[in-house]
C-alpha cells in the first residue's frame, strides 16, 4: 500500500474534524454537569440546556473553543427563566442569569 501525501493529508484532517467533534461533545457534556450542581445549590429546576454559539478563539497564544449555553430555569415551578453559560474550552466563564422570583 503507497500512501502518498495527499492520503496523508486527507486522513489527517479526517482525524482533526473527528477529534473537535469529540471535544465539543465533552464541552457540553460539562456544561451539563456544571449547571446541573449550579441549578441544585442554588433552589433552582433546571429544565432545558441547548448550545447556542460555537467559536474558535486565541487564548493565551492557543486556539480553544468558546462556546455559549442558553438554559431555561424555574425557581418557581411556575415562571420559566432564560440564563445563559458562557464557556472557554472546559472552563466556566460565568453564568449570568435575569432576576427572578424566589419561592
Amino acid at each position: 500500500m503507497n500512501f502518498n501525501l495527499t492520503d496523508i493529508l486527507v486522513l489527517f484532517i479526517i482525524a482533526a474534524i473527528v477529534f473537535q467533534f469529540w471535544r465539543i461533545r465533552d464541552i457540553s457534556e460539562q456544561a451539563k454537569v456544571y449547571l446541573e450542581k449550579y441549578c441544585e445549590t442554588n433552589g433552582l429546576q433546571l429544565i432545558s440546556i441547548a448550545r447556542s454559539k460555537t467559536k474558535v478563539i486565541f487564548f493565551k497564544a492557543k486556539l480553544d473553543w468558546y462556546t455559549e449555553f442558553s438554559f431555561e430555569f424555574s425557581s418557581t415551578g411556575e415562571e420559566r427563566y432564560l440564563g445563559l453559560l458562557k464557556m472557554r474550552g472546559n472552563s466556566v466563564q460565568g453564568v449570568d442569569l435575569p432576576a427572578y422570583r424566589i419561592n
